[in-house]
């Protein structure tokens, strides 16, 4: 599903599209095993409901893992939508996601511990 990019980023396409929920989905068997390749150090028991920070056009925000979201899509609230050039929703677009460095580095950015997972999309990173 995604790519190396560049020595920050992987590269993939899902389709984006809007839900009425405060933070960014994709489906939660994807979200766990993205987290366990991209994110997991192999370091013991880890997480994998932590966030992924993913980045379309120049927003970057946390995703969550949700049921309720279809393989390979992007749910995105409308604030985060309405500042993309997506129009026709659902869209095949590229997304970015982070790696586990760099993802840690936004995230702390925010505030975000994995004592605290439930930052929302209000992610004073976008745009960044």
């Amino acid at each position: 599903m995604f790519e190396v990019f560049s020595r920050s980023y992987y590269l993939g396409r899902l389709y984006v599209t809007p839900v009425d929920a405060d933070r960014a989905l994709m489906q939660r068997e994807q979200h766990e095993r993205l987290n366990e390749e991209v994110y997991a150090t192999g370091d013991g028991l880890e997480r994998l409901d932590n966030p992924l920070v993913m980045k379309l056009e120049s927003q970057h925000f946390p995703v969550h893992g949700d049921d309720a979201v279809p393989a390979n899509t992007l749910a995105l609230p409308e604030p985060v939508l309405d500042g993309t050039e997506i129009r026709n929703p659902p869209s095949l677009r590229e997304v970015l996601l982070a790696r586990r460095e760099q993802a840690e580095q936004l995230l702390e950015f925010v505030g975000w511990q994995a004592s605290n997972p439930d930052l929302g999309d209000d992610f004073p990173g976008a745009g960044t």
